[in-house]
């Protein structure tokens, strides 16, 4: 079997670069990351594909492109801080990590919150993973200069939106008329909005509580 760098590259290259990202930093991210450790075992012969991956309790990993699409919109630079909703295996945070944010990230269930606080610690990305309600945000650590949530809502929480920085940016898919679910970034510029709504994807459902 090919070694993973070789897959990363190819991935890369065929999946991301072509379909129009071309952010050095994202792409270096994506090359360096070990996709395949943050997938189940039994799939990582899959962890390079086209296409997302099943995780525990009906979650997901979202497809490589995805996880670079939403990245290139939020447009992170390194230091700024970030808040992730929907932690999943920990890719997403890895990436944002190695691109050199302070990262956040919050999970509610308690099985792979623990899993990806492991893995994260154990690949040295410094990441700081938390078992909570995601809708609620993380309000002793704001403001967040990004936020990012992986998982589909009918409209950005409010909670999240006063959680961030005078001059934010949120990333979230959201549900639209006729149910289709399409990639929302919310621009904050001192203190007002606008919105700028991107292609159409898939997601889990943004839900309340935690799951032990």
């Amino acid at each position: 079997m090919e070694d993973w760098e070789t897959r990363a590259e190819r991935m890369v290259l065929s999946q991301i670069e072509v379909r129009g990202i071309r952010d050095d930093k994202i792409l270096e991210a994506f090359r360096n990351v070990p996709r395949h450790l943050f997938v189940p075992e039994r799939l990582r012969k899959w962890a390079f594909d086209d296409n997302p991956l099943p995780l525990e309790n009906g979650q997901t990993i979202s497809q490589p492109y995805m996880v670079a699409l939403m990245t290139s919109r939020l447009e992170v630079d390194a230091g700024m801080k970030v808040l992730e909703i929907g932690t999943g295996s920990g890719y997403q945070a890895a990436i944002l990590a190695w691109m050199g944010a302070e990262v956040h990230t919050i999970e509610r269930i308690a099985s792979l919150a623990r899993s990806a606080s492991l893995l994260l610690d154990e690949l040295g990305y410094q990441v700081k993973v938390y078992h909570r309600d995601g809708k609620l945000g993380l309000p002793e650590e704001a403001p967040f200069d990004r936020v990012i949530v992986t998982a589909v809502a009918t409209s950005v929480p409010s909670t999240l939106m006063e959680q961030t920085a005078r001059n934010a940016r949120i990333v979230i898919p959201v549900i639209v008329p006729g149910g289709m679910e399409r990639l929302l970034t919310r621009v904050k510029e001192d203190g007002r909005y606008s919105d700028e709504w991107g292609e159409y994807c898939r997601f889990v459902s943004l839900l309340e509580g935690t799951v032990e």
